[in-house]
């Protein structure tokens, strides 16, 4: 809703209120406008007999997202032939057989009258290296007179609805804001405006239920679905969660999840973080839920066998080349497929053991050994503990290694360690890998050199003694091996955007994983609870700005931290209901000392 002062000649105005409606399931944007006369003092309105009227245009484009529109003979030759009237209150534009848009004005009248709007700016695309400003058509221009009881709604459509059915949508509007308040009352208002953020992402498809990864451009990821699913655990969504693991363990083939169930391609799997995930949803749903759960059908197998499939495949070898270094117990994983994935060029070429894989290992190794005790579960979780200790940590750094770089089929003894601290280091903690002085390391580091407000970012602006090379198109570098930290995430997309994604641009979403690891790491002491809550409602704002009500995929790792990427971001948002839930729930241990 929008509330706008429309003034008039005499020092009197009008209050005018408008409210936005996106009909479910369809491709259809209602706006309701009325008068409001609560908007202003009574001796500031317009006399209630006054003629308002209104006068409203609508700006058309036809391109795609990586195009403009461009003044000229043949673009307005386009336009003019593929607009025409429809009725008195309305125009349709039809470019194409298999695709129209209509406008209309319920309560007002239309005027067929071209004009262009020229140089429109558009920032945020010249930041990403498009171009900085384009035009718009607007075939026709709406009038409509308002007496202090009237209300008009401009209807624009692309799937011909009829009255009845976008007047259902006010209704269901009023009806879900209803629902959402209920669900509401007994929460505080972060959680109240994190959880409502949250179910925006969970969304129906083909009959069930799954997590669109961010609005506008993203789909629905295995792997932020699987991180999603962890708050919305938290957020009461039970039988979707259980919902989501049985769809995706259905297609589980030898420790392998599809990246994407709803895509042409069910054969991408090059992810050798997600099925760790999946495991570690399990796990937590069952905490929650009960071990009956185990039993529940996923295809021709229990989301028990799903899991213990997993494990074995990791521990012998998966066919898209994920597997298990014998004499260490860690795993090694391929380039691309960790959270951190850019490509073409690779950003972060990680190939070796990932820091935050070998924590999701042990996560899941220490579960079957739980689940199956008399198999080779206990004695494995020890050998990577021990394994992790001797590779990754190094007290000169004061937090573990975030990769041994090795090629495949090079042991864990052999790998190169980086001395990258990025914002993978907290999950060792959170996991339970790390615990103790090195936990408390560990945060201290994430604290001093890769918090900013709400976010966390992927690499701290360190020199580095291990070089990380980005190479582009023709070998070229593209940033100082040295110091690859990029703390503006703008310009092209190759040679920029992709090099600054996780070098140094910071994610909200690993954000409130050290707001946990901080409590974690000292013992749930008082001031390490209120300092976690503080650092965690700093992600306020972020909710107050921008795509507003919810949390953006990433912002600059430089001031101001401005928000970048994918405008509304699922794991963003259910990572943050995670914790704040579980912080709301932690008792302070007031027998440690600070």
């Amino acid at each position: 809703r929008w509330h706008f002062a429309a003034a008039a000649c005499d020092a009197t105005g009008v209050g005018l209120s408008v409210e936005a409606c996106m009909v479910p399931d369809h491709n259809t944007t209602l706006l309701r406008l009325r008068r409001d006369e609560t908007l202003l003092p009574a001796t500031d309105q317009v006399d209630q007999a006054a003629q308002v009227r209104l006068i409203i245009r609508c700006d058309i484009e036809d391109r795609s997202f990586h195009d403009q529109t461009r003044y000229g003979p043949a673009t307005e030759a386009h336009f003019a032939a593929h607009v025409h009237p429809d009725g008195e209150d309305g125009f349709r534009f039809t470019p194409a057989p298999d695709r129209h848009l209509r406008v209309r004005l319920r309560g007002g009248r239309c005027t067929m009258e071209a004009e262009w709007c020229r140089d429109i700016p558009h920032p945020i695309e010249a930041g990403r290296g498009q171009e900085g400003s384009g035009d718009a058509y607007s075939p026709a221009w709406f009038a409509a007179d308002l007496s202090p009881d009237a209300c008009v709604t401009l209807i624009l459509d692309a799937d011909d609805l009829d009255d009845a059915s976008c007047d259902a949508a006010w209704q269901l509007q009023t009806a879900s804001a209803a629902h959402t308040a209920s669900r509401s009352k007994p929460q505080d208002p972060l959680t109240a405006a994190l959880a409502q953020a949250a179910e925006a992402y969970l969304v129906d498809r083909d009959g069930g239920k799954t997590v669109i990864a961010g609005y506008p451009w993203f789909l629905d990821w295995g792997r932020d679905t699987f991180i999603c699913a962890r708050g919305l655990l938290a957020g009461g969504w039970h039988d979707e969660v259980l919902a989501l693991l049985q769809v995706f363990g259905t297609y589980a083939t030898d420790g392998t999840l599809p990246n994407c169930i709803h895509g042409s391609d069910l054969g991408n799997r090059d992810s050798s973080d997600a099925p760790l995930w999946y495991a570690l949803v399990l796990e937590e749903a069952a905490a929650r839920l009960g071990d009956d759960i185990y039993r529940l059908p996923a295809g021709d197998d229990s989301l028990d066998g799903v899991c213990q499939r997993i494990a074995q495949g990791y521990r012998m070898g998966t066919a898209n080349g994920i597997g298990m270094d014998g004499e260490s117990g860690l795993i090694w994983s391929p380039a691309h497929f960790t959270w951190m994935d850019t490509n073409h060029p690779a950003g972060t070429p990680r190939a070796g053991y990932p820091v935050e894989i070998q924590a999701l290992w042990l996560r899941l190794v220490e579960h079957r050994a739980r689940r199956d005790p008399s198999g080779p579960w206990s004695a494995l979780a020890t050998r990577i503990r021990d394994s992790f200790k001797r590779y990754f940590w190094n007290d000169q750094r004061g937090y573990p290694a975030d990769c041994l770089h090795a090629p495949g089929g090079e042991p864990a003894a052999a790998a190169v360690i980086d001395d990258a601290l990025r914002s993978n280091a907290v999950l060792p903690v959170t996991l339970g890998l790390l615990s103790g002085d090195p936990a408390r390391a560990t945060v201290s580091a994430v604290a001093s050199h890769l918090v900013v407000p709400g976010a966390l970012r992927s690499l701290a602006p360190l020199p580095l003694r291990h070089p990380l090379p980005i190479h582009g198109p023709g070998g070229r570098l593209l940033a100082d091996p040295w110091n690859p930290y990029c703390g503006r995430y703008l310009g092209d997309e190759d040679t920029r955007r992709k090099p600054a994604y996780h070098n140094g641009t910071a994610w909200t979403w690993t954000f409130p994983g050290f707001c946990e690891a901080l409590v974690l790491a000292w013992d749930h002491h008082p001031h390490a609870l209120a300092a976690a809550r503080s650092y965690l409602c700093s992600s306020i704002d972020l909710l107050r700005e921008g795509c507003r009500g919810h949390l953006p995929e990433i912002l600059d790792g430089d001031q101001p931290h401005r928000q970048r990427g994918c405008d509304a971001q699922a794991w963003g948002a259910t990572e943050a209901l995670r914790v704040w839930v579980w912080l709301q729930g932690q008792e302070p241990d007031k027998r440690k000392t600070p």
